[in-house]
């Protein structure tokens, strides 16, 4: 199975307008994926519409958000339903600072449905770091059933390492997203030997299918995919 788990929708602010869930899955269809995750800043509402475009395209996928933690590192909770991801955008929602986002500063934010039909424009400013600690996020995500991954961890911005400098090894991260550019050996050692994996983080339509996964998995779950990291059985590739 070839995935891809870091996707953003036009709900980021930082994504472009095109990126809306059926094109999404249009693309990665093209691209040759079998499955994927749409994981958004700080939140999950259009995950809905992710929903509903995958069903129409017979293609699986799990449902996340990036969070920004009060580190101001990036990583990815991502969960097997709609349900248990918009509960956990919830508390992000209560922990992210009360100010409105300004569209001509920051970028819009429209939730859309599976039609590319604007709901309405969300608020709440998803381009800032919540006040949620690395650890407390990490428990609330696995709390609601959900895999917690360190996201582009060799970037020199909001990443684990570029933030905080190495891991202690009690963050609670089940793997490392790794960038196309990433040596995995050089990373998988400063991480503690965390299982890694790469992603697009596709914010435009033409960079999904640049990077992806691919690993024997019975179905495409948060457990399936748990299993396959911790036997190190999942291999990270680029276009």
């Amino acid at each position: 199975m070839r995935f891809d788990l870091h996707i953003h929708s036009c709900l980021s602010p930082c994504a472009e307008l095109e990126m809306a869930p059926r094109a999404i899955v249009r693309r990665a269809c093209a691209a040759g994926l079998d499955a994927l995750a749409v994981c958004d800043h700080n939140s999950a509402r259009n995950a809905p519409a992710l929903r509903d475009a995958c069903a129409e395209a017979g293609m699986p996928c799990l449902f996340g958000l990036e969070i920004a933690t009060a580190e101001e590192l990036h990583a990815l909770a991502i969960f097997d339903t709609v349900e248990a991801a918009l509960a956990m955008t919830e508390q992000v929602y209560a922990a992210l600072p009360k100010r409105a986002n300004q569209p001509a500063i920051f970028g819009d934010q429209p939730v859309v449905n599976v039609d590319d039909e604007i709901l309405e424009l969300e608020w709440h400013l998803l381009s800032a770091p919540t006040s949620l600690a690395l650890r407390d996020a990490s428990a609330r995500v696995h709390q609601l059933g959900g895999i917690w991954i360190a996201a582009h961890v060799d970037r020199p911005s909001f990443s684990v390492f570029s933030q905080l400098g190495l891991l202690t090894g009690d963050e609670g991260f089940d793997a490392l997203e790794l960038t196309s550019r990433a040596d995995r050996e050089t990373w998988r050692q400063r991480g503690g030997m965390l299982p890694t994996l790469r992603a697009s983080d596709a914010h435009q339509l033409d960079a999904i299918g640049l990077a992806w996964n691919e690993a024997d998995l019975p179905v495409f779950s948060v457990a399936a995919l748990r299993a396959a990291l911790t036997a190190d059985a999942v291999r990270g590739c680029v276009a």
